[in-house]
Parts: structure tokens; sequence; C-alpha cells
């Protein structure tokens, strides 16, 4: 099966209200907003689809892992520690909920933020060395 998969095209996220979320994916995160409609939305970030859907109150990505910690599941990439920190910075300027910078004992650094809804978004310094093959960075 190695390389049938070539990437992943669509996250799904769920949310309480498609239209102020979508909103918030394009002002914050610069999202372009490709389609909606009163149950979902479609933007386009960070070189792939995300479908947000309209879901019950308490739905979300988010998960607890053994030890009782909230985890993402889903981690961005910037192109180096100088971006993860402006970024963090621009979210912060935004209002957006960011955690801090962390070092969590691997290469680069990493930072959480939450949306609207309280899903939790991992972003990492390290941008994957096939990412940059492949788009030629």
């Amino acid at each position: 099966m190695k390389n049938k998969l070539i990437r992943v095209g669509t996250t799904y996220i769920s949310v309480r209200n498609v239209k102020e979320s979508s909103a918030w994916y394009v002002d914050k995160l610069g999202a372009e907003l490709s389609y909606e409609d009163e149950d979902k939305a479609i933007i386009n970030l960070a070189t792939q689809s995300f479908f947000l859907v309209q879901a019950p109150d308490g739905e979300s990505s988010n998960f607890i892992d053994k030890h009782g910690n909230e985890r993402f599941s889903i981690t961005f990439e910037v192109d180096g520690l100088a971006k993860l920190t402006e970024l963090h910075m621009e979210l912060t300027e935004k209002n957006v909920r960011v955690g801090n910078i962390e070092d969590r004992g691997h290469p680069g650094r990493n930072f959480v933020f939450y949306d609207l809804d309280g899903q939790v978004f991992d972003v990492w310094s390290e941008l994957s060395p096939g990412f940059k093959v492949n788009y030629l960075l």
C-alpha cells in the first residue's frame, strides 16, 4: 500500500454556528471560504479543505488521552521558529486563545490555539521535509 494514499484532502470540524465559525476562520486564520450553507461551510487553509459542519453543543474533534490531558487532532506546520513566533503574536493580537510556545523534547517548538467552539489545534515550527521537496520550498 506504500504511496497509495497521496494526501489528506478534507478534514471535518464540528461547529455550533456555521456562519460565525467560517467568519472566524477567515478573519483569524486567513482561510478562504469556498462554500457555505446553513449546515456546512468549506474553507481552504494550509493546502487542504476543511468542512465546518454544524453539530450539537459539546461535539468536538478534541479528545482526552490516557493521562487525562485534552489533545488536538491536527497539527499545522510553519517554516521555522521565527514564523512560529510571528504567528503566535499575530493570533494573540487577534484575541485568539493561544497556549505558550513549548519545547516538547523533539525538534522545533509548538503552541496550541483554540477556535470559537473550543477545538484545539497545534502549530509546529518544523515544516515537513517532504512538503518542502514537493512544493519546491
